[in-house]
């Protein structure tokens, strides 16, 4: 058998005990580089699926139930709103390597994006504006931005899973702090949402250019600050946010 035909035998399999008898087997060297690369990839799907299972713990409890995880981005950027994003999982989902967005890189997160909204049962998205952020703290406005996600969802949830808050929506609630690495829902949340503001900051970076949005989403880089300190505050910047508050009370 040669190589190339090796190749395509050892990629499908999935047995460990016919694998280690190819390696055992056959001694040439790029015989084994191919068992050892699949043997390798079968531990990484093996972890990424207990990882997955571990991860899905919370919505296991509530079997029957249609679970909803919510999270948000943007609590602590200098510009730009807070964006929330309520998610219900399909039946039977499994993504592999998802987690906190994060914790991910930008490859990865927008192909878990597009997996998952091409297949959730449904998701929605809900903003709070910088206006609202000064006006009632960005605690009380990433509420908000969660509960209009909620509210905007055409499938209606029983269950919430919610990144360390609660809303008192009247239904389940679960505030699971770090719950975007703990819960696939809320994880499944926050890559959505991430990847919805950051897009939008891209859009901001063309409207209000010299402050790298495109790159810092808001928060507050040296290339941000040194925008703010040449071409001043814009109208998406957070007005009680430092150093913007004490530049704004100098003025």
């Amino acid at each position: 058998m040669t190589l190339n035909e090796l190749k395509k035998v050892v990629a499908e399999l999935t047995d460990r005990a016919a694998l280690n008898k190819i390696y055992k087997e056959d001694e040439r060297t790029g015989a084994r580089r191919l068992v050892t690369s699949r043997l390798r990839q079968l531990d990484l799907e093996r972890e990424q699926r207990m990882n997955y299972d571990r991860a899905s713990t919370f919505e296991a409890q509530y079997a029957g139930d249609i679970i909803c995880g919510i999270d948000e981005v943007g609590r602590g950027p200098l510009a730009g709103p807070v964006v929330a994003c309520a998610v219900i999982l399909e039946e039977g989902h499994y993504y592999p390597g998802l987690t906190d967005s994060k914790q991910l890189s930008a490859k990865k997160r927008q192909s878990l994006e597009a997996q998952l909204l091409a297949a959730v049962s449904d998701y929605a998205l809900g903003t709070a504006t910088v206006e609202e952020i000064d006006a009632i703290n960005i605690y009380e406005a990433s509420k908000l931005a969660m509960r209009r996600a909620v509210e905007s969802l055409t499938v209606k949830p029983s269950v919430l899973l919610i990144d360390a808050m609660t809303l008192g929506t009247g239904l389940v609630e679960e505030a699971l702090i770090k719950g975007d690495s703990r819960s696939v829902s809320i994880g499944a949340a926050s890559i959505i949402a991430k990847e919805y503001r950051d897009r939008l900051m891209m859009a901001y970076d063309v409207q209000y250019p010299g402050y790298d949005f495109k790159n810092n989403a808001g928060y507050g880089t040296k290339k941000h600050l040194e925008g703010i300190e040449r071409l001043g505050i814009t109208p998406i910047h957070r007005r009680t946010f430092e150093p913007i508050k004490s530049i704004i009370l100098h003025q």
